[in-house]
């Protein structure tokens, strides 16, 4: 038993003394001073536990949210347990919101990478594409998230949903070229296709793997793009903890 450990549990000793036998605000006063012992000399174990683990900001649209999915079956919580499973210590923040656009990503990213943020992938753009909007209004966009994270040196893993062929050849090739030259510009990890994992040899085993919407996965859906997309994940977050002063 180390010494920290033999301290802490001298003060729960004395603390239990104190709330069996004391006034209420001598117990109280003890209550506060045990607290803040205890949190002392447990703290520094805590950090040294928590130091390889990586915080990682989810920054996305309805995929990233988990729309029409109960909470442990989005894609956050299904990627979070594919790492614990692999060891990987990692945390991953549900920055999802369903109907985001990439103008409202842009609008909102400053306050999203809070401090304690070491990584983040934004996955942003098929509600651009869905409505039409000017591939140059998606660019500049997305261009200001990655400004946003490397000012404050948070590495990227920059994910696309490729755009349908709904408004034509060139509008897709000039949506889908956003993305890889992005991440060419910005010197960030670049995943081609966040639907990757969906691949099926037919229509309708495709549809096995969707929600009655026929644009968001199920449950089932989003394990198989967990797994596809898994190791690009921990490439950055290999990637954060080589950042890492």
């Amino acid at each position: 038993m180390s010494e920290r450990t033999v301290e802490v549990m001298k003060w729960r000793r004395r603390i239990r003394g104190f709330l069996s036998y004391g006034s209420g605000r001598t117990a109280g006063k003890a209550l506060v001073v045990c607290l803040a012992i205890c949190v002392a000399l447990a703290g520094p174990a805590k950090a040294a536990e928590d130091a390889d683990e990586v915080t990682v900001l989810a920054f996305g649209d309805s995929l990233t949210q988990g729309y029409g999915l109960v909470q442990d079956q989005g894609f956050v919580p299904q990627l979070r347990a594919w790492l614990a499973e692999r060891g990987v210590a990692a945390g991953i923040v549900n920055g999802g919101v369903s109907g985001e656009t990439t103008a409202g990503g842009a609008a909102r990213i400053d306050w999203s990478l809070t401090p304690g943020i070491d990584a983040m992938i934004p996955e942003l753009g098929a509600n651009d594409m869905l409505r039409g909007i000017d591939p140059a209004v998606t660019r500049a966009n997305l261009a200001l998230i990655l400004e946003a994270a490397a000012a404050r040196d948070v590495p990227v893993l920059l994910v696309r949903v490729p755009a349908s062929g709904n408004f034509g050849a060139d509008y897709k090739a000039a949506f889908d070229a956003i993305y890889s030259d992005l991440a060419a510009a910005y010197g960030t990890l670049f995943y081609p296709d966040f639907l990757a994992g969906l691949d099926a040899d037919s229509p309708d085993q495709a549809r096995r793997f969707m929600q009655p919407d026929g644009i968001h996965p199920n449950a089932a859906g989003v394990a198989r793009i967990v797994e596809a997309i898994g190791p690009a994940v921990m490439r950055l977050i290999e990637a954060a903890q080589s950042a890492r002063p």
